[in-house]
């Protein structure tokens, strides 16, 4: 009974590992598209910030920093983000869903007090904010599924090393003290009935 309930415990203890191993490997393929992602969106934010604080230095260079920390202080348009999550390989990433209010062609600063160049570096932070925001969602969707596969990897380990080598090497154990008792049995029988010859 033993040995059939091991037997049975190693059977799933297989299917599991070769499940396990499945999904490790869907969950590296969809973290290496995630981590592309991650790499365009960095290198376009990268990009699109350098310009913006270009802007910035060029229009504080020419107007009091007052007037600027004022100017930059008020919002050019109101956003609402609606956070909610996604199911990737069983794990929950966050999806960030930015909607934007009306948004206003002027900007809402008098001009008088205002140079060109802030109201550009304006526009450009305005226009760069939906990519910071997907930027953010993305890399946190790399690091959760980076933390589950780390945790996989070590499931499908222990089931790999340890679980299942213990299991056949004690089904082993039972099958070789079975066939042992059973030539036990036979030799005994053997022997009765060469006694009883006599």
């Amino acid at each position: 009974m033993e040995l059939k309930k091991l037997k049975a415990r190693l059977t799933t203890a297989v299917r599991g590992h070769k499940l396990l191993k499945d999904k490790a490997d869907e969950m590296v393929r969809r973290f290496t598209v995630l981590l592309r992602q991650d790499k365009a969106l960095r290198d376009e934010v990268e990009a699109g910030l350098s310009d913006t604080m270009k802007s910035v230095a060029v229009a504080g260079s020419l107007s009091p920093a007052y007037t600027q920390e004022t100017a930059f202080s008020m919002p050019t348009v109101s956003v609402e983000a609606v956070c909610e999550t996604e199911s990737i390989m069983g794990v929950d990433v966050p999806h960030v869903t930015l909607s934007e209010g009306e948004r206003s062609t002027r900007l809402p600063y008098a001009f008088s007090e205002i140079t060109s160049e802030a109201d550009d570096s304006v526009r450009k932070v305005s226009a760069l904010l939906p990519t910071l925001i997907r930027l953010a969602e993305v890399e946190k969707a790399v690091r959760l599924l980076a933390d589950e596969i780390e945790r996989n990897k070590r499931r499908v380990n222990a089931l790999e090393y340890v679980m299942i080598p213990q299991l056949e090497e004690t089904i082993k154990y039972i099958r070789d003290k079975l066939d042992e008792n059973e030539r036990a049995a036979v030799v005994r029988l053997m022997k009765v009935k060469g006694n009883s010859a006599f």
